[in-house]
């Protein structure tokens, strides 16, 4: 097909402003499309984005569409809208022409609109401003048209207004698409050139990786080369998604589709990488991605039922379907082997979890997350660190610098005053303050990303009555005044409870977590000592309390030293209990650590 006929698009918006539903309304405009297979949220293929209604992973579709007796070829990327998965949301922007912002009318411009819609500007992509939910009552298309407007400064004329629901104004949208969106620039004569922007592994046929064809074709049996990693390949299988996969033995420039080329080694593919024809390969491959800075770390162990190496498989599988998660084996002396992994926020850390336990059918104990630290030593060596074990002794530091980023705050006026003391606490400065309608206020903040990563967004749900919508991206690490508070159970210190936190809070923060762990730390045969220390020095202790039977209920009076001698031998018993029993400490204990609530 001709490159003048095709449109590449994607679809950016915030978190629930009705992305899948629109995808879902433009296949079923889509002449190839069979209509009995017809459900919501086509597009997300994992359980648990229908569950939860997120998307989670981008995907790709074919859709073929007639339009003054022409036939075209609309490729669309469906991506995320959660700020967690933004690095999904960049790789299939590298993908496109075009991009769909989509506003919920009812709700206006939010935050994740506002970064997504610098990401497509960034891309160099048109953009094309869409209106969504104009059926409900609710719905204020004129007063989002002039927050698009005002906040992104794209002519609220421009706007579409329609309904995903319904269906009205989707046609007029496809239009625009064809007419508006620039199709992909014709290099059909150029040697091969194909950008892998997502792939996933299948047991049966090897890695299947998703491509969009930049320049030359890919056939089927042709011999190419991954530039990245270096490797050849044969192509055993090309085809498109119309969603089901649909074999084609071509791909031309400015298509979409998917290769499977007898790729049997996770290590063979790279996510960004680009494919080329072994015998004429082009001159350089395309720019490809910037690697994701993981923000979030945590340590995962195998659990009761669960091996090491069942485990290690799982995450290989994973990091290939997830380019922005990363692993390293780690070894801590109260779990053994595990992982430290790294992840772009909380919600990717528990989506991975849940993946995890459920793709894969493993059981896993995970420690509290914390967020990466730069060291700088004496010797003017810089490191980073992804946990408070890996700090060197303090003789050697000279400072101690954390992340800080920009942290946006969409929020109703009413509600400044809440935000500003929950700012204050989580130790945010207030760089400024814009107000986008006459009700709503677009607050920006330098903030440290281990006060915000937690609960951080729970807290500002709460303030605000659910009306709030943040988005954070990473500016620097800047010098703070940062020490290590370790905890101590039954004397031992756990590596991984201990904390990175500002020196003004250890204290204060140290006892409120001690008696959060003795709460959380079941009773033992014996007595269980724990303590809270800063290098060496002891800061406070609790105690938890050991299951006793009585001793004395069979004596009926007599002489106390009785008494005494029956307790004395209990006390001897549970000391030589203490000496060869181990402490249990469940999965709560570790995640009560980060619980700020109070």
């Amino acid at each position: 097909m001709s490159t003048e006929h095709i449109r590449n698009f994607s679809i950016v918006a915030h978190i629930d402003h009705g992305k899948s539903t629109l995808a879902d309304r433009f296949l079923g405009q889509s002449v190839t499309f069979d209509k009995r297979k017809a459900k919501d949220q086509m597009l997300d293929s994992m359980d648990i984005e229908r569950e939860r209604g997120i998307t989670i992973k981008a995907s790709a579709v074919t859709m073929e569409y007639h339009h003054e007796g022409k036939k075209y070829m609309l490729n669309l990327i469906d991506t995320p809208g959660h700020v967690d998965f933004t690095y999904e949301v960049s790789r299939a922007m590298a993908a496109c022409e075009g991009a769909l912002l989509l506003v919920d009318s009812t709700q206006g411009v939010e935050a994740q609109t506002v970064a997504n819609a610098y990401l497509a500007i960034n891309a160099g992509l048109e953009i094309i401003p869409v209106l969504n939910k104009i059926d409900l009552p609710a719905s204020q298309p004129d007063v989002a048209a002039e927050e698009v407007e005002h906040i992104l400064g794209i002519k609220k004329g421009e706007c579409f207004k329609v309904s995903a629901k319904s269906g009205a104004g989707v046609n007029e949208l496809l239009e625009a698409v064809i007419t508006l969106l620039p199709p992909p620039p014709d290099r059909s004569d150029e040697p091969l050139s194909a950008l892998i922007f997502d792939s996933i592994f299948d047991e049966y046929r090897g890695v299947i990786c998703y491509v969009r064809v930049f320049s030359g074709k890919l056939k089927v049996g042709q011999k190419i080369r991954m530039m990245g990693v270096g490797r050849n390949h044969m192509i055993t299988e090309l085809g498109k998604f119309t969603p089901d996969m649909i074999k084609y033995n071509e791909l031309g420039t400015g298509e979409v589709g998917y290769v499977i080329a007898n790729i049997r080694r996770l290590a063979d593919v790279m996510i960004g990488d680009t494919i080329t024809d072994e015998n004429h390969p082009c001159a350089e491959p395309l720019p490809g991605y910037e690697p994701p800075m993981q923000m979030v770390f945590s340590d995962f162990y195998p659990g009761n039922n669960t091996e090491y190496d069942k485990m290690r498989s799982a995450f290989d599988k994973l990091a290939l379907n997830d380019s922005s998660f990363s692993f390293s084996p780690q070894n801590s002396p109260a779990l053994g082997f595990g992982f430290r992994c790294g992840f772009l926020g909380l919600l990717h850390m528990e989506i991975i979890q849940e993946r995890l336990e459920r793709e894969n059918n493993i059981e896993i104990i995970q420690t509290a997350p914390t967020v990466s630290y730069e060291v700088v030593l004496k010797n003017g060596e810089v490191k980073r660190i992804d946990s408070p074990s890996q700090l060197p002794d303090t003789s050697h530091i000279e400072e101690l610098r954390e992340p800080f980023v920009k942290l946006e705050i969409i929020l109703p006026k009413d509600n400044i005053g809440g935000i500003m003391k929950l700012a204050e606490v989580r130790r945010c400065q207030l760089v400024k303050t814009d107000f986008i309608s006459a009700t709503r206020v677009l607050m920006e903040f330098k903030a440290p990303l281990a006060e915000i990563v937690y609960d951080f967004y729970d807290q500002l749900k709460g303030i605000t009555s659910g009306y709030a919508t943040m988005d954070y991206e990473f500016v620097d690490f800047e010098k703070s005044d940062l020490i290590k508070i370790d905890f101590l159970v039954n004397k031992i210190p756990v590596d991984a409870l201990s904390l990175i936190i500002h020196r003004d809070n250890a204290e204060n923060r140290g006892r409120r977590l001690l008696i959060k762990l003795r709460q959380a730390i079941p009773r033992h045969q014996f007595e269980i000592p724990l303590q809270v220390a800063v290098g060496g020095k002891v800061l406070a202790r609790e105690t938890i309390k050991a299951f006793r039977k009585d001793v004395t209920a069979k004596l009926y009076g007599g002489d106390v030293t009785r008494k005494m001698k029956l307790l004395k031998k209990q006390k001897e018993g549970k000391s030589r209990m203490k000496n060869i029993g181990r402490v249990t400490i469940p999965q709560e204990a570790f995640m009560s650590i980060l619980d700020n609530s109070d």
